[in-house]
């Protein structure tokens, strides 16, 4: 084999291994991202169904129940505007409420109740996810466009 030979495989094998590469790089990226919704953009449809997203908002008041094996709870994520049926089974963080932000991560099922995997909660009395944040911002002046004559 000439040595110009050997030099184009060389580039051509090097140009294979890093396509590999990339293309293993951004497929464990791709299955790792996970989006976030808000509970109007869920009930508008955008939301992807049976795949792991998360969801924010408020925790509805009066809206949390525990059921007896003392792990599952029952609680509605809104935005002021939609709400979301979520179950989850687990221990909740400490500074889990009612009324208070939280983003909840998991699945939507084909009957609307959300199944999370994790939940979390606000750090202070001040401190409201800005992802869930931004969701509720939205929804109300989405609900203030509606309202005005």
């Amino acid at each position: 084999m000439k040595p110009r030979h050997r030099k184009l495989l060389a580039i051509g094998l090097t140009v294979v291994g890093l396509s590999i590469a990339v293309a293993l790089v951004l497929n464990a990226f791709r299955s790792n991202l996970v989006f976030f919704f808000s509970p109007s953009e869920v009930v508008q449809g955008k939301a992807p169904v049976e795949r792991t997203f998360r969801i924010g908002g408020m925790v509805e008041e009066g809206s949390l129940k525990r059921e007896a094996d003392g792990l599952t709870v029952r609680f509605v994520v809104t935005d002021t505007a939609h709400a979301i049926p979520v179950v989850y089974k687990g221990v909740l963080p400490d500074l889990f409420k009612e009324g208070k932000g939280v983003v909840a991560e998991g699945k939507l099922g084909k009957d609307g109740l959300f199944t999370a995997t994790q939940v979390l909660a606000k750090h202070d009395e001040n401190y409201m996810p800005p992802e869930a944040a931004h969701a509720i911002e939205q929804a109300q002046k989405a609900q203030k466009t509606l309202v005005k004559p």
